[in-house]
């Protein structure tokens, strides 16, 4: 995670699709047919043509893969996987151990160490030109490195910023001087603004790596951390992470946040509805607002601050990765290459209209920031906000193995829903991960 199809459009994606099916973009085919093509999973499917935003986000990667097919090369099937970033998914897990994983697939660093450290990534390096390298930004990139060796070629940064819906906030009698600058102000604002159908401020609810992602920022703020950068030692159980499942649990105790995503998670629904009055959301939502409810009115502010603190956020984003045990892991690092990772015209452009038009999302790499920014699609003041004071903020999702996503998860669940004590489980995890750290025999987890 994670942007107008985020980690938690994912699952909505999931819920609007006929089972777990796999839906064959292009030619119509089953499964079974055309078994010399190149197998592309993903999570980008036109399930409906009256979303727009999935229309052109599918559109982009099929005009890719027909490019590639009619340049002479192995084909390659766009396989959409529903709930593909839902935990409880085990499509691609259990995929992979049957010997069939994808050629070619999506993850975010939340997700890379799974397949790192499970043997099945194609190392991208010697595809690679020095100068390409270099035109990605050091922290997208950086999440997908091990040893110096290149894994996975990240197609966008998405940071996340608190949402606020204006004519909730002038039904209110509030205007854009009382945005929340602390903690203490946000959980007041959303205390105030939560009344009939409602919410005040919306956190993510649903144990997720998507949930995980969007908690990762308030213990940032305080200096603290799951894993600490410089030492590679957990440390959970800190004034700054305790204080962040505290902010969690109190924003659900006292009313201030609902137990329960408003419209379905789909936020321009809930927003346009008078469902909810601020949502901490990624920046893909900008995108989905224009699109679907243009002319409806909104805001966005930096996350708010608990004493001490410094300005934070979190920049995901997907990532292409190439499964070594492939039909043809040859060519389908060339394709990754050539589409994410080449300094060509064709490539830059490519990305450009990825991040610029069909996803709306800060780029990963130098030359589509500059490409972009001459075709004015960052015009829209809300995505210049982004980009001039929160991507500055920015640092990258954390790549954790699943026992330590696990183990934070569970904490953030028992204190937000179940009315835990933030100390005890920070406690909790903390040893969870110290236990599991002494043992670990993988990729460097920072």
């Amino acid at each position: 995670m994670p942007t107008s199809l985020s980690r938690r459009g994912a699952l909505r994606l999931g819920a609007a699709a006929a089972g777990l099916g796999t839906a064959w973009a292009a030619s119509g085919c089953s499964p079974g047919s055309d078994r010399g093509a190149m197998q592309f999973w993903q999570f980008y499917a036109p399930i409906s043509q009256n979303d727009p935003v999935l229309v052109a986000q599918s559109d982009w990667f099929l005009t890719l893969a027909r490019r590639w097919e009619r340049a002479g090369e192995r084909p390659i099937r766009m396989v959409y996987i529903p709930g593909y970033t839902d935990p409880t998914n085990t499509r691609l897990t259990t995929a992979f151990a049957a010997g069939d994983g994808p050629d070619i697939f999506l993850i975010s660093p939340g997700d890379f160490l799974r397949y790192y450290n499970g043997g099945v990534l194609t190392d991208l390096t010697p595809y690679l030109s020095q100068e390409v390298v270099d035109d990605f930004y050091p922290e997208a990139l950086a999440t997908r490195t091990v040893d110096g060796r290149i894994y996975g070629l990240p197609m966008e940064q998405g940071p996340m910023a608190v949402y606020y819906n204006i004519p909730a906030f002038e039904d209110a009698g509030l205007a854009e001087g009382d945005l929340p600058r602390t903690w203490e102000d946000m959980l007041e604002l959303g205390r105030r603004l939560t009344g009939g159908q409602q919410a005040g401020l919306v956190l993510d609810t649903t144990a997720s790596y998507y949930q995980n992602f969007t908690f990762y920022p308030w213990v940032w703020q305080g200096g603290g951390d799951v894993i600490d950068r410089r030492t590679g030692q957990a440390v959970f159980d800190s004034p700054a992470a305790v204080q962040a499942l505290r902010l969690f649990h109190d924003a659900v105790r006292t009313g201030a946040s609902p137990r329960t995503l408003p419209a379905g998670g789909d936020m321009v629904g809930a927003f346009t509805n008078g469902y909810a009055a601020m949502w901490h959301n990624v920046i893909g939502q900008v995108e989905a607002m224009r699109r679907n409810a243009p002319d409806h009115p909104y805001g966005i502010f930096p996350l708010p601050l608990p004493p001490g603190g410094h300005e934070r956020t979190i920049l995901g984003g997907w990532a292409w990765v190439v499964n070594r045990h492939g039909r043809d892991p040859e060519a389908a690092a060339r394709f990754t290459v050539e589409v994410m990772g080449s300094m060509s015209r064709e490539s830059v452009q490519a990305a450009a209209e990825w991040d610029g038009v069909a996803k709306g999302i800060m780029p990963a790499r130098r030359s589509v920031t500059e490409a972009i920014g001459n075709t004015g699609a960052f015009a829209n003041p809300i995505l210049q906000q982004f980009r001039d004071e929160l991507l500055p903020t920015g640092r990258a999702e954390p790549r954790y193995p699943p026992v330590v996503y696990k183990a934070v998860s569970n904490a953030i669940q028992k204190t937000m829903l179940a009315g835990a004590d933030p100390q005890q489980q920070a406690e909790i995890a903390q040893e969870t991960i110290v236990s599991y750290l002494q043992t670990y025999d993988g990729g460097s987890l920072v």
